[in-house]
């Protein structure tokens, strides 16, 4: 009898995560019968998970968070182009082939999540953009913004030395980036048209402090800060404070799922989204992790 096909988010720690309660609903308003679950899993041990969903031969997609980003790039059959020039994948779409071997292609959809929840909180056109951290999901900050046609980018990072990996991401994609010390982030953020916060959760405290202590002025600016868990963090209660616009990180988380459940279920069989169902779609999955629900198409999304 055949296994029914199945799905899950990967990471460590796991608990937090919004993505079943996101995926499952989405697969509910299609009718789809695609179970989503959240399996912790640290680098260690992803290699031989991977193996396993291998060997089921009864997977639909994986969806990777930190920290085995960068490590699924080496356990996939396929890398996508975007995929590929980042060095990180947070999607594993999994199909069958006839003769019943499992074929994993690994993808990015950060970039299209931030591209579209930049979009849907009205960025301007040929924005002056900062990005704090080097981390994994910088070097995806880094590939929307140049799909956003950004007229500079700035990387604030505390270790110059760790962020190399980051400026040749943005090398391969073509695109100039200027290293910054991060000690000089809280006085020049208030020049910015956007800031994106790739920094784990508290990770800019100190920051926000020191930021509000200099008596900014960023009325229009936008902020990304792309950790939800706990939130409001304290660098969007600043930056509101002084006259900003905050994109909550969940609405990242959105975007991103999106483009996962379009992949997750063509994948599956279900063939392409249709406009109705891409609607109810992100309605749904509005509604499970408790977000204004909003109408797509007033906006050219990435895909």
């Amino acid at each position: 009898m055949k296994q029914p096909l199945q799905g899950a988010v990967l990471g460590h720690p796991i608990g937090h995560s919004k993505s079943p309660a996101m995926h499952n609903a989405a697969y509910a308003v299609l009718g789809a019968e695609l179970p989503y679950q959240a399996i912790d899993v640290q680098i260690p041990a992803l290699a031989a998970l991977v193996a396993r969903v291998r060997t089921d031969g009864n997977w639909y997609g994986l969806s990777v968070t930190m920290p085995l980003k960068n490590a699924a790039v080496d356990l996939v059959d396929e890398l996508t182009p975007v995929a590929a020039a980042l060095g990180a994948v947070n999607t594993i779409v999994c199909t069958t082939d006839d003769a019943g071997r499992t074929h994993l292609v690994g993808d990015n959809t950060d970039v299209p999540g931030i591209v579209n929840s930049l979009r849907h909180a009205g960025v301007g056109e040929r924005p002056r953009a900062a990005i704090l951290g080097g981390g994994g999901t910088a070097v995806s900050a880094i590939a929307a913004l140049a799909h956003l046609d950004a007229a500079a980018i700035d990387l604030y990072v505390r270790n110059p030395q760790k962020a190399a990996g980051t400026l040749d991401v943005a090398q391969k994609l073509g695109t100039a980036v200027d290293l910054e010390s991060f000690d000089q982030a809280a006085q020049r953020l208030a020049g910015y048209d956007v800031v994106i916060s790739t920094l784990p959760p508290h990770g800019a405290d100190g920051l926000a402090k020191e930021f509000l202590r200099t008596g900014p002025a960023v009325a229009g600016a936008l902020l990304l800060d792309v950790a939800y868990d706990p939130w409001p963090s304290e660098l969007g209660l600043a930056w509101e404070q002084a006259g900003g616009t905050v994109v909550a990180g969940i609405e990242m988380l959105l975007y991103q799922g999106v483009e996962q459940v379009r992949l997750f279920t063509a994948a599956a069989g279900f063939g392409r989204l249709d406009t109705e169902q891409l609607g109810d779609v992100i309605n749904v999955m509005c509604d499970a992790i408790g977000v204004p629900r909003r109408n797509p198409y007033e906006q050219n999304m990435a895909g």
